[in-house]
């Protein structure tokens, strides 16, 4: 007969709930939504919102289908990010988001670069599973190409304002030219389908589980701070780490 594994203590049990707290907050509990689009608002941020999100995926799809030791791919992702910028801020007012902290609403900082990080070292994870498999480990190799074959300075700033450009337009412009309740889901496979333009599947996959942690946070915030930092923490993250893996 084994012995039954022993419970765990109230201060174990307390740090998991810490932890797990920190890592939800701004991510599934909702705060309260205080501005709203007019009609003829709301019908200019769709039309932004429908020719940036063109535009930007063929912009996307063209700068990550360059040569990897070409000198113009940085100038290329920028170009893209400056479109996805210039969408979001003519499609109209955008919010940063507040969440619920002991009763008071505060700007999101801490919790979702904790959720970045997380979510970033479950990947790295992933990635041990995946260099295992030649054709997944291939699709991720010819993107960390670019890194081999760029100045990492300047890709770690493309990369940076690159993910700061994608959340200001997909889960700000375009989140709020979607009607309720579908937005997280229009987003998230919008985002989904303009990566998986670049024929890359790896980052189309990524594109997806990432865009759906982000959309839950926009929707629960209420706004792109949580998004950003979310996404900024995680694609610096496998900037520097996914290398050392493949």
């Amino acid at each position: 007969m084994t012995s039954a594994e022993p419970e765990p203590t109230s201060s174990e049990r307390g740090w998991a709930e810490r932890v797990w707290s920190q890592l939800t907050v701004g991510l599934l509990d909702r705060v309260p939504r205080e501005q709203r689009d007019t009609d003829a608002d709301f019908r200019r941020r769709r039309i932004v919102s429908a020719a940036t999100l063109v535009i930007g995926a063929v912009g996307l799809a063209l700068s990550l289908r360059m040569d990897r030791d070409s000198p113009w791919f940085s100038a290329a992702a920028l170009g893209v990010a400056a479109i996805w910028f210039a969408g979001a801020l003519a499609s109209g007012r955008l919010h940063a988001g507040r969440i619920s902290v002991s009763g008071q609403l505060r700007r999101p900082v801490l919790p979702p670069i904790l959720l970045g990080a997380a979510l970033a070292g479950i990947f790295v994870a992933g990635a041990f599973v995946t260099r295992e498999v030649p054709f997944l480990a291939d699709q991720a190799k010819s993107v960390l190409q670019f890194a081999e074959h760029g100045a990492l300075p300047l890709l770690a700033v493309t990369t940076l304002l690159s993910g700061i450009a994608e959340e200001f337009f997909f889960r700000g412009a375009l989140y709020a030219a979607v009607r309720a309740p579908h937005q997280v889901l229009v987003t998230t496979v919008a985002y989904a389908i303009a990566t998986a333009l670049t024929g890359n599947l790896m980052l189309a996959f990524s594109a997806a589980v990432l865009g759906f942690i982000t959309g839950l946070q926009r929707r629960s915030t209420g706004g792109i701070v949580a998004p950003i930092l979310t996404h900024v923490t995680w694609s610096m993250s496998m900037l520097f780490l996914l290398p050392l893996v493949f």
